[in-house]
């Protein structure tokens, strides 16, 4: 049993999104999900990824808008995401056509599942397996993993920028629409950190780099970390006043990020606000 992250995109109710836990030297998972009545097997590789795949370098900064965070990055092509599995045999993509909103808020996960995973990358590509059936892709924007390096989530177009595509009218990015939250994906951001913070907390480099994206982020889209908002969904008009920077579980029922993690949102907040200044 793990600690769901249960979420969804906006044209669909979908609930269940427990990670998988890894398990060393396993080079595939069965996942028996549903009833009695209604079982789905789902059979996965979460290490190897696909078959000659040529990877991408890390980088020692990730790319938000016009700075680069200071953190070890790894891009779609550097954890092994393979392009073409996010489209139908037509060429149409999945999910749909890609959509672009201004952000109004950021919230934090955890994906459940192991913690100390000997092989994140692993851990990201099993994921994005996973999500694909559901949600065309990733459904998270960002990912970040116990070392504090961070994983570009969801495609966002043909340039260097996680997250983002084309600037808006006031100039600031937009970003591409993912899954991570129920109905209330349009103008949120997703991040989640790699494990299960049920009753640990994250480590300190994960901590870090999280603050420090964060911060990028709010300095990019100009958002006040320590204000709340009146999200608004621009696709369906679905309201929820959250906290500009919130965990999973302020938007619906979920144990996500995690019950020792989650009372440390307001500090981090803080830590935020303070690398702003």
């Amino acid at each position: 049993m793990v600690n769901g992250c249960d979420g969804g995109h906006d044209d669909a109710e979908v609930g269940g999104h427990a990670a998988l836990i890894s398990a060393p030297l396993a080079t595939s998972y069965e996942l028996d999900a549903g009833s009695a009545d209604a079982v789905q097997i789902i059979e996965l590789n979460t290490v190897d990824g696909p078959r000659d795949l040529r990877l991408a370098g890390a980088r020692r900064g990730m790319p938000i808008g016009d700075r680069v965070v200071p953190v070890r990055y790894l891009s779609r092509a550097a954890w092994g995401a393979d392009e073409s599995l996010r489209f139908n045999p037509d060429g149409t993509p999945k999910f749909g056509a890609d959509q672009f909103f201004p952000v109004q808020t950021v919230t934090v996960h955890h994906t459940a599942g192991q913690n100390d995973d000997p092989d994140p990358a692993g851990f990201v590509r099993g994921l994005y397996q996973f999500d694909l059936d559901r949600y065309g892709d990733l459904g998270y924007h960002l990912m970040i993993d116990e070392a504090g390096t961070v994983y570009e989530g969801r495609a966002s177009g043909s340039d260097s920028q996680p997250m983002f595509g084309p600037a808006g009218a006031d100039g600031r990015p937009l970003m591409i629409s993912a899954a991570h939250v129920g109905g209330m994906n349009s103008g949120n951001l997703g991040i989640a950190l790699l494990g299960d913070f049920t009753s640990r907390q994250p480590t300190a480099a994960a901590r870090s780099a999280l603050t420090k994206v964060l911060a990028g982020i709010c300095a990019v889209q100009r958002l006040d970390p320590r204000a709340a908002t009146t999200f608004v969904n621009p696709v369906s008009g679905a309201q929820l006043a959250v906290d500009t920077i919130s965990g999973h579980r302020d938007w619906m029922a979920t144990e996500c990020p995690g019950n020792a993690f989650y009372p440390k949102l307001p500090a981090l907040r803080k830590k935020v606000a303070s690398l702003l200044r």
